[in-house]
């Protein structure tokens, strides 16, 4: 009796999550990922798990992904230490060779082999195919940019050809053709912005946004484009969450329909953010 009732219990699942199955069919979803996430192989499996489901039930998914933790490895393996002003990596010539090094040829062929391995159809996408950067110069961290376009005439041909494209935050300057590091959620919003996603998900490792870092409990299961600027004036907002919310302010005001933070470390964290009505992390919207 046990079986059967572990059996309707799943059948029950699939039931609720068909009318979003149903809605999302065709949809185009961007999901970011970054954070300890991609350093912790249970987490990591269950996140190409979940991608793996989304395009078996006909969403069309584009994956950014970051990199930063295994970026700095390679740069302490060369013999150097990492470099930071005010949170961003500094990038000079030799650490953007690593940089682009790990990002194309570590990062991006691992996760590509994760999801072919699941039976999906992914490719790897380099950004500095697709992203124009102006580079930043306030403060000065060399070769670090800002998307400033975006080509993505590849990602709708893989798309519509059933791939799902697998993208480095890298990009090309328009000033000088140089190679580029961009940050990874900025470079994300880009692209979703550019595409007009029905959804943009930023999956990491944080539960989404807290009124209290220190509280889980403070999760902010909604929220408005209305009350980001009352939450940066007290401090709710702030530090490495200020540019992933400005981000995605800049996302929804330019026809992203709804941002997601995401806590990867959740099993299956997307799927319920996704296809519940409930949710885990902090839903964005106007």
């Amino acid at each position: 009796m046990e079986k059967v009732d572990i059996a309707m219990e799943k059948a029950a699942v699939l039931t609720d999550a068909l009318p979003y199955i149903v809605d999302f069919r065709g949809s185009v979803v961007l999901v970011k990922i970054g954070g300890s996430v991609m350093e912790v192989e249970r987490n990591l499996d269950s996140l190409m798990n979940d991608v793996a489901f989304m395009r078996a039930v006909g969403m069309k998914v584009v994956i950014v992904h970051g990199g930063g933790k295994a970026i700095s490895k390679a740069i302490k393996d060369s013999g150097h230490e990492p470099l930071f002003v005010q949170g961003q990596r500094v990038t000079d010539e030799q650490t953007m060779e690593i940089v682009r090094r790990t990002l194309n040829n570590v990062v991006n062929t691992d996760l590509v082999r994760r999801l072919q391995e699941k039976g999906v159809n992914a490719r790897p996408l380099h950004g500095n195919w697709m992203f124009g950067a102006r580079k930043i110069v306030e403060p000065d961290r060399g070769y670090v940019g800002e998307v400033v376009s975006v080509d993505f005439r590849a990602v709708n041909e893989m798309l519509d050809a059933g791939i799902i494209p697998v993208v480095t935050p890298l990009a090309t300057g328009i000033a000088d053709n140089h190679l580029y590091n961009v940050n990874a959620d900025i470079a994300a919003a880009a692209l979703a912005k550019a595409l007009k996603v029905r959804k943009f998900a930023l999956v990491s490792d944080v539960p989404g946004l807290l009124r209290d870092p220190e509280d889980p409990s403070t999760l902010l299961s909604t929220l408005h484009l209305d009350s980001v600027r009352k939450l940066k004036e007290t401090g709710v907002i702030s530090g490495g969450m200020l540019p992933k919310i400005e981000s995605c302010e800049d996302a929804i005001r330019n026809g992203v329909r709804k941002v997601h933070l995401v806590d990867g470390r959740m099993a299956h964290s997307l799927l319920l953010e996704i296809f519940t009505r409930e949710g885990v992390g902090t839903e964005i919207t106007e």
